[in-house]
């Protein structure tokens, strides 16, 4: 089973935990080079982050990629800077994750509700996001889905607007929340060493 192969692949990987700042942070090196970092928050246990970062051809360390939680490394400019930055009112894609949905947030998109469809395209294992009057259109994929080769289901899927922002949810299968709940309680039972801890162990 495919859930489960990824539950071994997680076993398998070398483990760091660090205590900080209100969070459980988690450190994966799996047998492939690839490197994942997690955040949850302490009092919740909800997953605040996960990026992934991988090695180029050359063996050199890649950049960091966000898959969930905002990134915080946008650079800081001054007003009086004539260095050409995005756009704010720009639309921003961001996931952020509930016990029970994968969900995104698309802020930046001042249109009615009705203005917007969102639906699951089976062939291309992906979710679809598009306005009537073609102002934004959006494709991407759900890793944790793909990782455990489940299907993805229309029925799954909603979405509501507020605010100038559109969040899509996801109701998670049984599956992804059984794994989730395996993985953390191994990740409770790691020894993570608390802020100012150096020597982390790795499990």
């Amino acid at each position: 089973m495919a859930v489960q192969s990824w539950v071994d692949i997680l076993k398998l990987s070398k483990k760091t935990a660090l205590i900080h700042d209100g969070k459980r942070k988690i450190h994966y090196l799996f047998t492939d080079g690839k490197e994942m970092a997690e955040e949850y928050d302490l009092k919740t246990d909800e997953l605040i982050v996960r990026k992934w970062r991988h090695k180029s051809t050359l063996g050199a360390q890649g950049q960091w990629q966000m898959e969930v939680g905002e990134s915080l490394t946008n650079p800081v400019i001054s007003l009086d800077s004539d260095v050409i930055k995005e756009n704010c009112s720009n639309p921003v894609f961001i996931r952020k994750d509930t016990k029970t949905n994968f969900q995104w947030r698309i802020r930046n998109l001042p249109y009615p509700k009705d203005v917007f469809s969102v639906f699951v395209e089976p062939s291309e294992r992906c979710i679809i996001i598009k306005t009537s009057n073609k102002k934004y259109y959006k494709k991407f994929s759900i890793p944790d889905i793909d990782r455990s080769h489940l299907p993805l289901e229309t029925s799954a899927l909603s979405f509501t607007h507020s605010n100038n922002t559109l969040i899509v949810s996801y109701k998670k299968p049984k599956e992804i929340l059984t794994l989730e709940q395996e993985l953390l309680k191994e990740l409770k039972k790691l020894k993570g060493t608390s802020e100012g801890d150096i020597d982390c162990k790795t499990q």
